[in-house]
């Protein structure tokens, strides 16, 4: 039996290579053009993005039964994005601390019955999605290098991500984490760890310039940072009973499912650069 051509055929990893990367280009094409641009329209990008995330998991953990509010998520979404551009880490905790309380006060009218299971999960969402993708935020802060900041952040985990792809694909044959994430074996992270270190290195080097070790060092720790992202991600998606977090951004799945190593990462890469270079 022939094969239809005219249905796309995933890559052995699972994707559409060619949407994938087609969308992975034309947002960092937005991203690297809201930087260079008007550096305050990244605070826009950002927020788009979080906000369709956070609502993707809003979605999802109605599946399991939990109830979440949109109006203090997004409200509490919003509030810790504008603080870390304008007041930087100590307004980015206020912003949480008042976003945590706001989502547990908006759910205390609706009984007792599920309280502590649906606060629990909106605090949990506010912490992983909203907080961590401040420090991409508080990274663009410096006036004299914050772009390149952001794009150092963003290079070495797409190097992690397309390294591990890549060599994944051509190589991999010992799971990783065969009960999480099937498909992700050790000689994968093995080309993770090579990208990524090496994006490291020619990104500080060239674009902060700092020194060859700090990047290093940068790369290292963001492909474990954004390898457990990626893992964390699988194992809530595993425990719901889903693939994707939305079928959105073709060849990628939901916008969560494209922000799980870059949550991860950024307060590490956001702590190295600011104590390093």
């Amino acid at each position: 039996m022939g094969v239809d051509q005219s249905t796309p055929v995933p890559s052995r990893a699972g994707r559409n290579l060619p949407a994938s990367i087609a969308v992975g280009l034309a947002l960092g094409a937005v991203i690297v053009g809201s930087l260079y641009w008007q550096k305050v329209l990244f605070i826009f990008v950002v927020l788009a993005a979080v906000l369709v995330a956070v609502d993707e998991l809003v979605r999802v953990f109605h599946t399991s039964g939990a109830k979440l509010f949109r109006i203090p998520l997004f409200a509490g979404t919003t509030a810790m994005v504008v603080a870390a551009y304008f007041g930087g880490p100590l307004a980015l905790l206020v912003a949480l601390a008042l976003s945590v309380l706001a989502t547990i006060f908006w759910r205390m009218p609706r009984g007792a019955i599920g309280f502590v299971r649906d606060a629990t999960t909106s605090v949990f969402l506010i912490a992983y999605v909203p907080m961590l993708a401040a420090f991409a935020i508080l990274l663009v802060q410096p006036e004299a290098d914050g772009p390149e900041r952001v794009v150092t952040f963003f290079l070495v985990v797409v190097a992690s991500d397309v390294g591990g792809y890549v060599v994944g694909v051509l190589f991999g044959k010992h799971p990783m984490a065969p009960t999480i994430s099937p498909k992700k074996s050790w000689e994968g992270f093995t080309g993770s760890t090579l990208a990524c270190v090496g994006a490291g290195i020619g990104s500080v080097v060239w674009l902060l310039d700092g020194h060859w070790w700090v990047g290093a060092i940068v790369g290292a720790v963001a492909v474990l940072t954004a390898t457990v992202g990626d893992l964390a991600e699988s194992m809530i998606k595993r425990d719901l009973g889903i693939k994707d977090m939305s079928n959105l951004l073709p060849g990628h799945g939901g916008v969560m499912d494209r922000l799980d190593s870059l949550l991860a990462t950024a307060p590490a890469v956001w702590l190295l650069l600011h104590l390093l270079v």
